[in-house]
């Protein structure tokens, strides 16, 4: 079989992209390129704007302040949560994100947190499962994201991926699911494709960019044609977002991210995975 379109549902951060543009312009052109669009503080947007683009949204913020541990954090995410899922109906966002922690507009935690406490975990797993019956019930998906403590993230609980996946593993909902970052996790965990198979039954999206720099596929270390074809076996056939800078054009950094992202040599029958090292990140 040979493939010359993605088996990939793609997506692109308009966060991120045509950052010269108007919000609502960057959306329509992103749109017009045949991607889906991932928004983040939904309160700081015209949703009836976005809207009356006619794009298809892939995921918005799924709270506005809050965390997952203290009793007042709890109740502020909760309320938050229930109003996000109100706009998400405006605009039709099937995926709300979420985060170990409340973040500040650079990232970083606005509580942060050095040890995570046995009771933490108990108690941000109750949590979710809170979160996941709200999702439940609004027809909607959250998806918890995991983060890197090293450049971007310093200090937030729960970021690693590995701790992202235990909690959505804990909670067991479809209405939770994990928002895989590879490039988060190439900077705190690496082994990639290994994760991705380990997390591949709880994954309600994935997220990409390049190491270092966050930007398009094929700017930095990661072989992310290889993480396609890896996904592509595993039959994943969900979204995957680009949410990362681009290096020079942002219509160059869509364009790299489909070329990554399109398998166009024939695939072998069976788990052609088991065959290959796990290494993620070989050199481009």
């Amino acid at each position: 079989m040979t493939l010359t379109a993605s088996p990939f549902v793609l997506a692109a951060s308009a966060e991120m992209l045509h950052r010269d543009l108007p919000f609502t312009e960057r959306v329509q052109r992103i749109a017009e390129r045949g991607f889906q669009v991932e928004i983040w503080d939904w309160s700081t947007k015209d949703l009836d704007a976005l809207a009356a683009t006619g794009a298809t949204f892939s995921s918005m913020t799924g709270y506005l302040t809050g965390n997952l541990t203290d009793p007042d954090g709890i109740e502020a995410l909760l309320s938050s949560a229930r109003t996000s899922l109100e706009a998400a109906a405006r605009i039709d966002s099937p995926r709300l994100n979420l985060h170990g922690t409340g973040l500040d507009d650079k990232g970083l935690p606005v509580r942060p947190v050095e040890t995570v406490t046995p009771r933490m975990w108990l108690t941000a797993a109750d949590t979710l499962r809170r979160v996941a019956e709200l999702g439940e019930a609004a027809g909607r998906v959250f998806t918890l994201e995991n983060l890197n403590l090293a450049v971007d993230h310093p200090g937030t609980p729960f970021a690693r991926a590995a701790d992202t996946l235990a909690l959505v593993r804990a909670v067991d909902s479809p209405y939770l699911r994990m928002n895989l970052d590879l490039y988060h996790a190439q900077i705190g965990e690496g082994n990639l494709v290994e994760l991705c198979r380990q997390a591949l039954p709880f994954i309600g999206e994935i997220q990409v960019a390049d190491v270092p720099g966050r930007c398009e596929p094929g700017t930095g270390e990661i072989h992310y044609p290889a993480i396609a074809r890896a996904l592509h076996e595993l039959g994943y056939t969900g979204v995957i977002g680009l949410e990362g800078w681009a290096r020079d054009d942002s219509d160059a950094a869509l364009d790299a991210f489909r070329d990554a992202f399109t398998i166009t040599a024939p695939v072998p029958p069976g788990d052609g995975i088991a065959a290959r090292s796990t290494t993620a990140t070989a050199g481009t």
